[in-house]
């Protein structure tokens, strides 16, 4: 476990550090929502195939699995305001590739840049992780909780960003990816404000703590990656066939991002209770919860295509991940020592983010390949979910029966 001293000035470090990357999860991670709201469209006016219109964005997810485990040794060796600085940096260029591929209407170049574009992403996947390094043990899970919850005002700001530039130059989208390139270079402004000293901002010796194998066959933190994976992917993977399902089914475009947006407050919103629960209950009890919820997500998508369904299919969608989601972090952060955290933070992002890349990928192809219409695609994206949540779901089950000891 990351342990520190439990003092009033650790407290005060550690609340300002949490501000901190609260307005970098906000003002910067805002950024992701831009990109995903315009990946797909700008894709499809540059794709040699429509049914590569989508592939801009699994390459975000595929650059932030890619950059992973390379982005935490960096900042074991560096620290955090190193890492988070070089990541705004690459992905600052990545947009201006975008921007290149835009106007010189290069579906290559334009992909090249949302693959960078990936490395920030993978950057704010370590926020949750930074929170908890200046932090006492007790403030840890509250603290990656409210990390999650500076989302909330990013889901709000990257929209109303797209509105404003998406059809203000002759290129469409080429203004949007230039403001996702400003955002970055504010990046390196915001992370000086840190307090995290290099002794605790991961600059631990890379050979302390055990070996990767020996972390990896610990049940403690071979569950808790299952979880994380497993709640984001298919997060992931429902929510990006839930406007191609709606819009096939017969309703507006305006419709689907209303749900969408319901989807976005109600992953975040919970962020601002969640820690609290895992103090009270535990993690693992509450990853369970989220693991249920998901379900029922899976179930009620099954049970209709009626817009009332697909609100709450996609409601209890966006509250299950973060239940699972950031129960799954704080049983991560509670199994490993302060010499393993880089090594190990690195290989749970990118076991995450590849699971969320491959989700990214499927969900196309099981809405347009399976079945003759957009309903029989949505049921089979939802049906998709259950071996997966039988793999958490029991991982979770076997970790919990294990004698005491052993755990």
């Amino acid at each position: 476990m990351t342990t520190i001293a439990d003092t009033p000035a650790a407290r005060r470090q550690s609340w300002r550090n949490l501000g901190v990357l609260i307005a970098a999860q906000a003002i910067l991670g805002s950024q992701m929502s831009m990109i995903f709201i315009v990946g797909g469209l700008a894709g499809a006016t540059l794709a040699p195939n429509r049914c590569l219109a989508t592939l801009p964005l699994s390459m975000v997810m595929l650059g932030s699995a890619v950059s992973a485990r390379w982005l935490s040794g960096f900042m074991a060796r560096h620290g955090r305001q190193a890492g988070f600085t070089l990541a705004c940096m690459i992905a600052a260029v990545g947009a201006m590739l975008a921007v290149a591929g835009l106007r010189a209407g290069s579906f290559a170049l334009f992909t090249a840049g949302t693959t960078l574009c990936g490395v920030y992403m993978s950057a704010q996947g370590f926020y949750r992780f930074a929170a908890t390094d200046t932090a006492p043990v007790d403030l840890q899970p509250r603290m990656i909780s409210l990390v999650q919850a500076g989302g909330l005002f990013s889901a709000l700001l990257g929209p109303g960003l797209v509105t404003l530039t998406a059809e203000r130059t002759a290129i469409p989208f080429a203004l949007t990816f230039a403001v996702i390139a400003g955002l970055n270079l504010l990046g390196p402004l915001l992370f000086a404000a840190l307090d995290m000293p290099r002794a605790t901002a991961g600059t631990v010796r890379l050979s302390g703590g055990r070996s990767v194998g020996q972390m990896l066959r610990d049940p403690r933190i071979a569950v808790a990656m299952i979880c994380a994976m497993v709640s984001y992917a298919l997060m992931n993977l429902v929510m990006t066939s839930t406007p191609l399902a709606m819009v096939g089914c017969g309703y507006g475009t305006a419709d689907a991002s209303q749900v969408v947006s319901a989807h976005v407050l109600a992953m975040f919103v919970p962020s601002f209770f969640t820690g609290h629960l895992i103090v009270r209950f535990g993690a693992a009890r509450i990853v369970a919860v989220g693991l249920a919820i998901l379900a029922a997500a899976g179930a009620v998508a099954l049970s209709g295509v009626e817009i009332e369904r697909f609100f709450a299919a996609l409601v209890l969608l966006g509250i299950g991940w973060n239940f699972g989601f950031i129960g799954a972090t704080a049983m991560l952060t509670a199994a490993h020592s302060v010499e393993e955290r880089g090594r190990i933070q690195g290989i749970n992002d990118a076991v995450v983010f590849g699971g969320v890349f491959l989700a990214s990928l499927s969900s196309g192809g099981l809405m347009g390949c399976t079945g003759g219409s957009a309903q029989a695609g949505w049921s089979a994206v939802n049906m998709a979910m259950l071996p997966f949540l039988v793999l958490a779901g029991g991982a979770l089950i076997w970790l919990t029966l294990r004698p005491r000891e052993t755990r």
